[in-house]
């Protein structure tokens, strides 16, 4: 045996193991041991076995798998390296231990290959969360299909935290899982059709269908290998499944965690790598007690089982945990819908009926969701929800249809359709429950029926896929089932009363979520696809549209209950509707038939439901849409007259269920009765306290009215508070109390009270005191209601009222008021004082007799001479005011005047007093005056009246003459407004003064004769101020004195000192002034501000520095300044002192390298000061030296010259070196010095580009190059040159290159330098070069030549790709095949992203018209793409072909931009007719009209008429069509009869030739004596019968009826009349064809006139939101104005400076090419960007690409050195895990320094999705902080937390990694500078993108307004057509023809035939036809029928 074995070594050469355990229960050690396999056969391996172990020979084992499956010689060459097996003392041993298995759970390939076909759908803003109990429930149901008991799936919601919570576990007792089986449950896309549950491939036995049944409840649900692990861990992150399969001992166990898979990512160990435990059932030795402790109560219950899956899913999400709780009964109501059918059996939960034992169902599903402690647990088994869809939709149905669909091999459908009946008021179609509810009914809501009620829009049928419901994937509607277009015998509210469910098996796809069909309703659509009506249970051949529609009738017959309206009436308009829409159309009807009964219109109801309840008269029955004739509806409203009349006098109008079916007619007839004996009748008014008022009473005012008490009495006398109306609330009455004065501005009303009802005094009104106001008074006591607009009226009739009429007088004089009062008084001036009296109201009235009136003031004295008396006015006269007042104060005087005997005794007023009329002048002082000259005199002078008060007076001006000495001032002061005045206050100067001289003062008021004017006199002395300064110089120890004369010239030496000055001071008499401190301080100087006053007080001046500069002459002066200055100047000139140095003059500084300064150098020999001396003359010259680095000795020139006196140096040149400065150095004699000079670079001679780029440049055609190029302009020596005078332009050298810059040609800037930026690249493919060259005075100056790559650009559409079927025939009105369009680019490539909007198909018929096509061409948009057809390309597809058969051609163009366009070529297309359908003549022919007379004339039928073949749309089809035509007379109604007539020959039919269709009648005659009945109408007709082997086309015969007549000369009549009736007829239809297109040309013209209103209203609300003034936007240049100025607002913000990447990039836009990694990004903040940037320096050049393929090219294109990044390769998966320190929504501790993740900071432009995959995999978790310090606290902080912390950078530019480290220039980011542009760029400010909405909407605004004015317009133009001359002429044609047609026919009819049975019959039916309302038609004719 051991030989014939096959070894492991000639299977393999690897080395391969197993892990054994040793599990015998004498066994101490529980690890592995290793024991290798490879070259060992069985045997050997046996003993290899006992050796490790060591087991004696004799000792009995066994080796087994961890699924209990016996290691044997077959199965040992089948061993897997790594394989772990039992060591067993026998084969059903039980574990000692528990066991470890290392598995693997790679994913499948299918994940790969299958990724496309299964979709994972959204949830549709459903909670996904039942779904992924679903996919549990639905594992579970698979692995119970084998129980012959009952199938438990319990679902526990364990949510005590005390218990270990939160978890969710599932458990069901099906057969369990092996431990490879749990292996491959792990795989992912592992589905069962490709796992191996089997150990060895020995016992693989794949995958079996179930057989059919029922509903496909086959449990055959576990499908993909997806489900399960989607569904944990969308509901938690940890999952732990534990089973134990049938007839194994052991359990087994595996943990799968996120958590896991982290950390060994980490470790970077094997992810998908785990263990199994395999241990005893009830173990729980591995649990630690203190995590999950639900887990050791949930595995010591598999002791108890024999087989069972528990799925344990722990750390669910909070907000699943809330959801589960809150929303318990919603998600499992939705489980109770998934499985429906699996849940209550076949037939459904129908509650209606018992269930038989057979459709009961075994399965029970019972969810528990326990919650803390002491809370008792929530249980509930999904069959006892009775509120799931299905449960509705099947207790809610009356009758089911029952269908099959057959689609061949194993596809499976069957299908059922219910019907939910209308009952009377409402539709018994289920409301969705997920729907929100409907807000309560009002009792007055309006129920009419706009839309389809009951289903509405929803989908007929809900899928079920193997007996599970598909939740988001619903079939509408199939052909045979829809609703059909035309009219039909079901009414069509039917079709939206049906429900319907599919059952389908596997054979259709879902996704792997299994919420929806792949293609269901695609292929159930199919052509091949069969429907069978299933009727108990066999399935019936028929017509199954035939059979629903039956069906369909039979249910609305039997079942609904309905509204039949009898009676039309017309159509009205509603107004008290308040939707517009909803006001018209409303048929009217007399009467209706409703539950058995018949109302009609003034028959008396009682309404029900409504409040109040209503009795009334039915006025018409309303029923909303436009309706002609009887009606069925389900409801509609009725129109009733409220009874009674008198109460109520208004219609109401309720919905028809609100009628009382049950009350009766006497009923209604009393309770209207009843209601009329108790209305209020009138007023009784009573005078409680006696004071009664009598009508027109005149009364003082103030006289009191009242108290009133009011009754209310009805007819019978009786009092009353309320309405009397039983059925209505009753309504309160008051009383309302009006006071109404009758003023002459009108009513006024005084008083207005409510008296409300009391039981003790009725209504009672308190005493009124306000009556004071005179004049006529109303007092009205009317009835009112306590609510109501109407309130004093009811019913049209006026309440009981009551009315009083008095007058109010004025009383007597209680008090006197002051006229008008003089505001200020004169003193001693009369004035009048009058007084006005009135009552204690304020009114006018008569003084008292006797009045002595008193008047007193405090600080006057007040006198009166007379009082008089007028009417209501007393007037005191002549009264004065005296005493003492100040004129210059605003004092007020109290005055009171006091009346005694009156209520108000006194009344006083403020007056101001004012002195009185001048009357004398003051002059102060009264003595004689002294002062010096030029001091001037004061004199105040006064103006008084009588009583010494200063007074003011107009033109009082005071006048003052100096007499005595000539030419003396004469002053004058003006004293109008303040009496006073000073004069002489001005300084009087006379001419030198020596000794004293007396002036005389006269003062006078010249426009006041009667004052006398005042002399006073004035004597004046000489004056001793400084009136002379004399400058002087004295040295100390000399007598010399020099004077120095005023402007004086004194010669000195330059920079010398004048010292030793003095100076004197003289007054005007000449006399020494002694010099003191105070006039010190007035001397001033101006040559020094230094000067001291001690020295000034001695007489010294400061000493004067010459200036240093020996030209010009220097002015000097000495001032003395008090109010006058004195001073006196001096003139000194500078003289140059001794020769002390050289000076050097140069014309010009600059010279360029090479060239010779230009300009002389200027040498001179100066002093000190540098003032030019003589002592350099012209034979001392030959002295002087120049010398200089680099310095051209040879061209060096030395001259003198004469007129100057000074050297002359020139021929300055340098001649090498570096720019900058140069020291000249001058000699001369003992002299030297130093002069510089700036050397700058040469002439222009080269060009250079700074740095310059790798040659070549890459750049796609037709784009351009994000970098510019940096010119230097440089002299010959390399120089850099800033001569802007050089102009550098572009030079193509390739002809095929033309290049495109903002500039193509500049001068250079101030540094030399120009700058190009190529905007635009054209060009063949390949390498081109390009030169920059300079010019500058017609030289050339060369430049650098840069070599450009051009590439293809592959998103530059340059030509139309179109496909399509060329060989498919093109029948008129099918569809066009599907035409494929794909937009190339240069490159060849389809261009991607190109937008479906911009691509168009043309068509037209013709030829080909050039290269566009014709203004008339029908433009066609492209369809969307299908899911398997590439997004590249697009579709024309379901395009109708045109009915005209015909050439047409098709042409396609794709708008590139405004202005550029592709076109395709013309594609001609050949349409052909359709199906031959009917037999047409060529001309419709007259009806003719025959008799059997013996003239050949009147027999003749058709003299010829030509006939042909024609499809549906009247294209000739009949071309190959050959047979015959069979002419037959038959009667009207297609009844054979014997005396029909014949043709000659005697026969009733004849054969014509028919050849391709066409056919030719002629000479049809009837035969002479032909039988027939006279005056009848028969009909020819034409049959076509085609020759043929195959079965002939049905084509539908011609048919032409004509009038027999056996007299002729009738027939002759009959004739005219008859072709004058079809030529009327024809007339007729084209007025009514042109009358029908104008109103529906009218409809539409209004319907688009409110869309463009409704489309700029909108607009304007948006444009008002986003903060646009809409009320400027008043025409169309202001809004093309304000877009110009928003788009140079983008066009500002985007060309302001902002961060940009410099980086090139010149891959992107090559196929499958992203661009680089610095490029995808953008970043906000700007210390953000730097940090970022410098991070992920390393990567910033890296090119990203979508494909593997487009990455290796670029790596090929440029020698591997360029990085790339492939999508493809690129690891990512969702990571929306919070930042470290949150966990479970809280945070860990509270972090500084605002930490964030730095992905969230990065901002993408395009390719988002894309970009966020490649930017997580590059920055990973790294998180951004502000600064170092707060990313070291958060870094512990995390740490400390046990958590990992990822890379940290901080907005300073620092960096700590992962691993902590920190510090050092490496982690230290440089400034921004530094990075040399490879940094992320700022985005678009947020205005920018806000300013382009603006101008969006702006845009569509304006042209919002342009349509809806071109609409209004038209609609205005083509109403006023309407009304033209033109059209009322057309219509009063049609209506002239139509009379005159129905006149002829009247004539037809009554002409006396003999008529037959057949024919009379035939007329009955025609003149019932005739009376009846004729249908509505619509029809539409071109414009040319309405121009005609």
């Amino acid at each position: 045996m051991a030989d014939s074995g096959v070894s492991r070594a000639e299977s393999s050469t690897d080395s391969l193991s197993v892990y054994i355990y040793d599990c015998r229960p004498d066994s101490k050690e529980s690890s592995e041991k290793v024991v290798e396999i490879s070259g060992k056969s069985y045997d050997k391996f046996l003993q290899a076995v006992r050796q490790e172990f060591s087991i004696s020979q004799n000792e009995v084992f066994v080796l087994t798998t961890t699924d209990r499956r016996q290691i044997v010689r077959d199965v040992y060459g089948e061993l897997t390296n790594g394989r772990t097996l039992h060591l067993l003392q026998s084969v059903d041993q039980e574990l000692a231990t528990a066991t470890q298995e290392r598995i693997n759970y790679l994913p499948h390939y299918h994940t790969i290959v299958q990724s496309g076909q299964y979709e994972y759908y959204a949830s549709e803003g459903q909670k996904a969360l039942p779904y992924a109990f679903a996919e549990l429930i639905d594992n579970a149901l698979s692995a119970t299909s084998r129980n012959h008991g009952v199938r438990s799936i319990d679902i526990r919601l364990l949510f005590d935290e005390s218990q270990g919570g939160p978890a969710v576990v599932v458990i069901d007792n099906g057969r369990g899982m092996t431990s490879k089986e749990l292996n491959n449950w792990a795989v992912y896309r592992l589905s069962k059709f490709t796992r191996d549950d089997n150990t060895f491939q020995s016992d693989h036995s794949g995958y079996v269908r179930p057989s059919p049944i029922p509903r496909s409840l086959n449990s055959d649900i576990s499908y993909f290998g997806v489900g399960g692990k989607q569904a944990v861990f969308y509901i938690g992150q940890s999952v732990r499944i534990m089973s134990k399969p049938v007839g194994s001992p052991d359990a087994h166990e595996f943990v799968m965690s996120k958590e896991d898979f982290e950390q060994k990512e980490k470790n970077k160990e094997e992810i998908y790598s785990g263990i199994i435990r395999n241990r005893k059932p009830g173990d729980c030795s591995h649990v630690r007690g203190d995590e999950e402790r639900f887990l050791h109560s949930l595995i010591l219950e598999e002791q108890s089982k024999e087989s069972f899956t528990a799925i344990v899913i722990t750390r669910i999400q909070p907000e699943h945990v809330t959801y589960l709780k809150q929303d318990f009964t919603l998600w499992t109501r939705e489980l109770a819908h998934i499985y429906h059918y699996y849940v209550h059996g076949i037939h459904g939960n129908e509650m209606r009926n018992s269930r038989s034992a057979e459709s009961t169902s075994n399965i029970d599903i019972q969810i528990s969701l326990i919650d803390r402690s002491p809370r008792l647990p929530r249980l509930l088994n999904l069959r006892e929800i009775d509120n799931d869809m299905q449960t509705l939709y099947i207790n809610s149905s009356v009758a089911e249809f029952e269908f099959k669909a057959s689609k061949g091999g194993d596809a499976r459908v069957e299908g059922l359709i219910r019907y939910h009946p209308f009952l009377y008021d409402r539709e018994t179609y289920p409301e969705d429950p997920y729907a929100l509810s409907p807000v309560a009914e009002s009792d007055d809501d309006e129920c009419f029926v706009l839309h389809t009620e009951g289903r509405g829009k929803r989908a007929i049928f809900e899928c079920f896929w193997n007996g599970r419901l598909i939740p988001y994937s619903s079939v509408d509607e199939f052909e045979w089932c829809a609703r059909p277009k035309k009219v039909c015998t079901v009414p069509l509210e039917c079709y939206n009363r049906i429900s319907g469910v599919l059952f389908t098996n596997d054979y259709f796809q879902v996704s792997t979520n299994k919420l929806t069909f792949m293609d269901l309703e695609l292929q159930l659509r199919d052509k091949e696809t069969i429907f069978t009506r299933v009727l108990n249970g066999q399935e019936q051949r028929v017509k199954i549209n035939r059979e629903f529609t039956a069906w369909l009738k039979e249910c609305h017959e039997r079942y609904d209950k309905q509204v039949k309206f009898i009676g039309f009436q017309g159509t009205m308009t509603r107004s008290d509707v308040s939707t517009k829409r909803l006001q018209s159309p409303w048929a009217r009807f007399k009467a209706i038939h409703w539950d058995g009964k018949v109302y009609k219109t003034g028959q008396q109801v009682k309404s029900v439901k409504t409040q109040p309840i209503l009795f009334g008269t039915i006025v018409q029955f309303l029923l909303y849409g436009d309706h002609e004739g009887d009606e069925y509806a389900t409801g509609g409203h009725v129109q009733i007259a409220l009874e009674p009349k008198e109460l109520y006098n208004e219609d109401r109008t309720i919905p028809i269920s609100k009628i009382d079916r049950l009350a009766t007619a006497a009923a209604i007839r009393k309770s209207i009765d009843d209601e009329l004996a108790k209305l209020p009748d009138q007023l009784r008014i009573t005078w409680p306290e006696g004071n009664s008022w009598p009508d027109k009473a005149v009364r003082p005012a103030g006289t009191p009215l009242g108290p009133i008490q009011v009754e209310i009495l009805n007819k019978k006398g009786e009092t009353m508070s309320r309405l009397p109306v039983a059925n209505v609330n009753a309504k309160k009455l008051l009383i309302e109390l009006k006071v109404i004065w009758h003023s002459p501005k009108g009513d006024i009303p005084t008083s207005s009270h409510i008296g409300v009802h009391s039981s003790k005094w009725e209504y009672w009104f308190k005493v009124m005191e306000n009556l004071n106001k005179l004049g006529k008074y109303t007092l009205q006591l009317q009835t009112i209601l306590s609510d109501g607009e109407s309130a004093s009226e009811w019913a049209g009739k006026r309440l009981p009222q009551y009315t009083l009429h008095f007058t109010i007088k004025e009383s007597s004089a209680a008090a006197f008021v002051l006229g008008v009062v003089p505001s200020s008084l004169r003193v001693g001036v009369p004035f009048s004082l009058n007084l006005e009296f009135r009552d204690e109201f304020g009114h006018p009235t008569q003084p008292p007799s006797d009045i002595k009136a008193q008047i007193q003031c405090s600080s006057l004295q007040l006198s009166y001479e007379q009082t008089t008396s007028s009417g209501t006015v007393f007037t005191i006269q002549d009264l004065r005011a005296r005493g003492k007042v100040k004129n210059h104060q605003e004092k007020m005087h109290t005055v009171k005047v006091m009346i005694p005997g009156l209520r108000q005794d006194c009344q006083s007023f403020q007056v101001s007093v004012r002195p009185g009329p001048p009357h004398q002048l003051v002059v102060l002082p009264d003595d004689e005056v002294s002062i010096e000259n030029g001091s001037p005199a004061p004199f105040k002078v006064e103006i008084q009246d009588e009583f010494q008060n200063i007074t003011a007076h107009p033109k009082l001006i005071v006048r003052c003459q100096l007499l005595g000495a000539p030419d003396l001032p004469v002053d004058a002061v003006d004293c109008s407004n303040t009496g006073t005045g000073l004069l002489l206050a001005k300084p009087i100067q006379l001419k030198t003064v020596n000794t004293e001289q007396v002036l005389t003062a006269k003062f006078g008021i010249p426009n006041q004769k009667g004052i006398s004017c005042v002399e006073r006199t004035l004597r004046v002395l000489p004056s001793t101020r400084v009136f002379r300064v004399e400058v002087y110089r004295q040295d100390e120890d000399s007598d010399d004195v020099m004077v120095i004369q005023n402007l004086e010239r004194i010669d000195w030496t330059a920079g010398d000192t004048l010292g030793s000055l003095r100076f004197k001071l003289y007054d005007e008499g000449g006399r020494l002034v002694p010099l003191a401190q105070k006039l010190a301080h007035n001397i001033k100087v101006n040559w020094t501000a230094d000067v001291k006053t001690a020295e000034l007080a001695k007489g010294i001046l400061p000493s004067i520095c010459i200036p240093t500069k020996a030209q010009g002459e220097h002015f000097y002066q000495v001032a003395f300044r008090d109010q006058h200055t004195v001073d006196t100047s001096f003139i000194i000139v500078p003289r140059p002192d001794e020769p002390e140095r050289l000076r050097i003059t140069l014309s010009e500084t600059t010279v360029r390298m090479g060239e010779t300064l230009s300009g002389n150098i200027y040498v001179e020999v100066v002093d000190q000061y540098g003032n030019k001396t003589d002592a350099l003359t012209a034979e001392s010259m030959k002295a002087v030296s120049v010398s200089a680095d680099d310095l051209d000795v040879s061209a060096l020139s030395v001259k003198w010259q004469a007129s100057t006196g000074t050297v002359l140096v020139g021929g300055v040149r340098f001649a090498s070196g570096f720019p900058g400065p140069r020291e000249l150095c001058f000699k001369y004699q003992e002299f030297e010095e130093f002069s510089r000079v700036k050397v700058t670079a040469g002439p222009p001679a080269k060009i250079n580009l700074l740095d310059a780029p790798e040659m070549p440049l890459h750049v796609l055609n037709g784009r351009g190059l994000d970098t510019p190029f940096l010119l230097q302009l440089c002299d010959e020596w390399g120089n850099p040159v800033p001569d802007q005078r050089v102009v550098i332009a572009i030079k193509t050298l390739s002809p095929q290159l033309k290049v495109k810059s903002s500039v193509m040609s500049q001068p250079v800037d101030s540094e030399g330098r120009a700058c190009f930026t190529l905007e635009m690249v054209t060009a063949t493919k390949g390498e081109h070069e390009l030169e920059f060259r300079g010019s500058f005075s017609r030289n050339s100056i060369p430049g650098p030549v840069v070599t450009l790559n051009v590439i293809p650009d592959p998103n530059n559409p340059v030509r139309l790709n179109v496909e399509y079927d060329s060989d498919a025939i093109l029948t008129a009105g099918d569809m066009f095949p599907v035409f494929k369009v794909t937009v190339v680019s240069e490159e060849g490539s389809p261009v991607r992203n190109a937008n479906p909007a911009s691509l168009s198909m043309l068509l037209w018929q013709g030829s080909a018209s050039g290269a566009r096509p014709p203004p008339g061409a029908t433009t066609l948009k492209c369809s969307k793409p299908k899911e398997k057809e590439k997004d590249s390309n697009f579709y024309f597809r379901d395009k109708e072909i045109p009915e005209q058969v015909g050439k047409y051609i098709v042409q396609f163009v794709f708008v590139v931009e405004k202005s550029k366009c592709l076109w395709s070529s013309q594609i001609a297309l050949n349409v052909v007719p359709n199906k031959p359908v009917k037999l047409v003549p060529e001309s419709p022919p007259s009806t003719p009209v025959v008799s059997n007379s013996g003239s050949l004339a009147s027999r003749i039928l058709l003299d010829r008429l030509c006939l042909k073949i024609v499809d549906k749309y009247s294209n000739p089809a009949g071309m190959g069509k050959n047979g015959q035509v069979i002419v037959t007379v038959i009667s009207v109604v297609g009844d054979k009869a014997k005396d029909l007539p014949m043709f000659e020959n005697k026969t009733r039919s004849l054969p014509y030739s028919l050849t391709d269709g066409e056919a030719t009648i002629t000479d049809l005659v009837l035969m002479e004596n032909s039988p027939g009945f006279d005056g009848a109408e028969y009909t020819l007709q034409f049959r076509p019968v085609i020759k043929g082997l195959g079965p002939s086309p049905t084509i539908a015969p011609y048919i032409l009826p004509f009038r027999f007549y056996n007299d002729a000369e009738n027939r002759k009549i009959m004739a005219t009349m008859s072709k004058k009736k079809d030529q009327l007829s024809q007339t007729i239809e084209i007025y009514r064809g042109i009358l029908e297109t104008n109103k529906q040309l009218t409809t539409e013209l209004k319907s688009q006139v409110h869309d463009a209103a409704s489309k700029e209203t909108q607009l304007k609300s948006e444009l008002i939101k986003s903060g646009i003034d809409i009320s400027k936007l008043t025409n169309v240049s202001v809004i093309e104005d304000l877009i110009s100025k928003m788009e140079a607002d983008l066009e500002r913000i985007k060309n302001e400076p902002r961060r940009k990447c410099t980086m090139p990039d010149p891959f992107k836009g090559s196929p499958d090419v992203l661009g680089k990694i610095a490029h995808l990004a953008q970043v906000e903040d700007d210390d953000a960007a730097k940090v970022i940037s410098w991070h992920l320096l390393g990567d910033m050049d890296c090119v990203v690409t979508a494909t593997t393929a487009a990455a290796k090219k670029i790596y090929d294109d440029t020698q591997g050195r360029q990085q790339v990044m492939p999508l493809e390769t690129v690891f990512w998966r969702p990571n929306n895990k919070p930042l470290p320190h949150i966990r479970n929504g809280g945070s860990l501790f509270r972090p500084l320094g605002n930490p964030v993740f730095v992905r969230d900071l990065l901002i993408f432009p395009e390719h988002a999705e894309s970009c966020n995959m490649v930017f997580s995999s590059l920055v990973g978790d790294t998180i951004l902080v502000d600064d170092l310090d707060s990313a070291n606290h958060y870094r512990r902080g995390v740490v400390q937390c046990k958590v990992q912390c990822p890379t940290l950078l901080t907005r300073q530019g620092e960096r700590i990694r992962s691993n902590g480290k920190f510090g050092g220039l490496q982690n230290k980011a440089p400034p921004i500078e530094k990075l040399r542009g490879q940094v992320f760029g700022a985005p678009l400010p947020k205005e920018y993108h806000a300013i382009c909405k603006q101008i969006e909407l702006i845009q569509q605004y304006s042209v919002a307004v342009e349509k809806a004015t071109a609409v209004k317009s038209d609609y205005e133009i083509h109403m006023q057509y309407l009304q033209s001359p033109q059209m009322k002429e057309k219509q009063k044609e049609l209506q002239e023809q139509e009379q005159e047609l129905r006149d002829i026919e009247k004539q037809l009819a009554s002409t006396p035939v003999r008529t037959s049975p057949i024919s009379a019959m035939k007329r009955s039916l025609l003149d019932e036809a005739d009376d009846s309302t004729p249908t509505k038609r619509i029809r539409r004719k071109t414009r040319k029928l309405m121009d005609s």
